[in-house]
């Protein structure tokens, strides 16, 4: 009788070992190294699985390219993220918190394109196909052409999809999924990794687009090994807390688009629903004439929005102060504020700040550095910004506002959301060629913008 063999294999990067370790020495990750069974086929069967069919090589010109279009998923928002939609044979990854969504969006894409585009299959792991129905009823989501299947084993839905030939395929989820050859939990980093392969071998061969979905770790990573990432051609990445009214769906890759662009979309009793005008919903609620708010507009890929800054500054008796905030990097809080005590004479090393994005959105472009040193000495002196106005540019360490992008599509968002005068770098104000009833104010200086914006 054969001694079973059995390796050590890291559940975040894939480091194998033959005996057990507490800390990886590829990734240097703790507790993460997990008994796998080698299958008799050995461990690197799924490597067999080309695309290329034994093909000799070719001189690139030669290469017939067929012309694959885009076709739409119901959501505007879905298919500004993906670049227009989803091509044929593409594999796109959604990641997100337990609860976010993901699999209602998903569903709700394929009613639609099983309404447009023939048939679709739904491979469900985790629910049975009576849960499948009972979500499809609340998100109006049944239609003829639209095939549901809880299974696990990648073999029977390998046959499946041979059978149905559908136009989409959705797989929830990719830790569910099994190989009967692979002699290892499903989950594990073998079983994702070869499944997902043996899933995109089966995409490209018969130009079948295939979303599937990733659950993530408590840090926001996606479970299991970091190679998934890049076998797939598009992961998107849903941001938001579960309990949030708005969530926003990011790419982190697209090999058939930009990865600038975000989706925003609001949880609702029907499901995900697209939010196409969202400076106005974010600026819905916002108070008038209150200290440490300030207007921003930022630029999400080529979508400009308005959010709100709210800053609050206050004496601390602790040591060090603290320094808190879930939607911009703490980091440029931290500079913005050496930046103030030293440029500008405002002592804030004594004082805690806090700072939100209302909306729960995140941003990080250096555009908002002006209307956050706004916020904090609005806050920090108590007084009052314009209800009209808005601000935006670039912080330097000498306390310079130096110029930024796409100036021109910030302040017609602006102007359309109804403010009179945006504060600005003045670099920018000379490069600006449409007509606006706005005023623009042009600084070079923190000290000139706080001038400008605080009464």
């Amino acid at each position: 009788m054969l001694k079973r063999k059995t390796v050590y294999v890291c559940q975040e990067c894939g480091y194998d070992s033959s005996k057990w370790l507490g800390r990886c020495p590829g990734c240097g990750a703790w507790n993460t190294l997990v008994e796998e069974v080698v299958s008799s086929a050995g461990t690197k069967a799924g490597l067999t699985l080309g695309l290329s069919n034994n093909e000799r090589p070719v001189p690139i010109g030669d290469v017939t390219v067929e012309d694959l279009p885009r076709f739409p998923t119901g959501s505007g928002e879905l298919d500004r993220v993906l670049g227009g939609g989803v091509i044929p044979g593409a594999m796109v990854l959604v990641v997100g918190d337990p609860g976010v969504g993901k699999s209602s969006l998903t569903l709700k894409v394929c009613a639609y394109v099983a309404k447009t585009h023939n048939t679709v299959l739904y491979v469900t792991g985790e629910e049975s196909t009576r849960q499948v129905r009972l979500r499809a009823n609340r998100l109006g989501a049944i239609e003829d052409h639209l095939f549901v299947l809880s299974e696990t084993n990648l073999e029977v839905i390998e046959q499946q999809v041979l059978k149905l030939k559908p136009s989409l395929v959705v797989i929830d989820s990719i830790q569910t999924v099994y190989r009967p050859d692979i002699q290892s939990a499903p989950g594990s980093i073998s079983q994702v990794r070869e499944s997902a392969v043996h899933l995109l071998r089966l995409a490209k061969t018969h130009a079948i687009a295939t979303l599937i979905i990733g659950h993530v770790l408590k840090d926001g990573t996606l479970a299991g090994p970091r190679a998934l990432e890049h076998i797939v051609d598009t992961v998107l990445y849903f941001e938001g807390d579960r309990n949030a009214q708005f969530r926003v769906l990011r790419a982190v890759k697209n090999r058939f688009g930009s990865t600038n662009e975000i989706g925003l979309f609001e949880m609702r009793q029907e499901g995900l629903v697209d939010v196409p005008d969202a400076s106005k919903l974010f600026l819905s609620e916002r108070p008038l004439d209150v200290p440490g708010s300030i207007v921003v507009p930022t630029m999400e890929g080529t979508r400009p929005l308005l959010v709100e800054i709210q800053a609050l500054v206050s004496s601390s008796p602790y040591m060090p102060p603290r320094r808190t905030s879930d939607s911009v990097d703490v980091k440029r809080i931290q500079l913005l504020l050496a930046v103030l005590e030293k440029r500008v004479g405002v002592l804030l090393g004594n004082c805690d700040v806090f700072v939100k994005v209302a909306g729960g959105i995140k941003v990080d472009e250096p555009a908002v550095d002006l209307g956050l040193t706004i916020a904090l000495v609005s806050s920090y002196r108590n007084c009052n910004t314009a209800a009209i106005t808005a601000a935006f540019g670039e912080v330097g360490l000498a306390g310079e506002i130096r110029a930024v992008t796409q100036v021109e599509s910030r302040v017609r968002e602006a102007e359309k959301m109804g403010f009179h005068r945006i504060i600005l770098p003045r670099s920018n104000l000379k490069n600006i060629a449409i007509s606006t009833e706005v005023e623009l104010i042009g600084v070079e200086t923190v000290a000139e913008g706080l001038e400008a914006a605080l009464q």
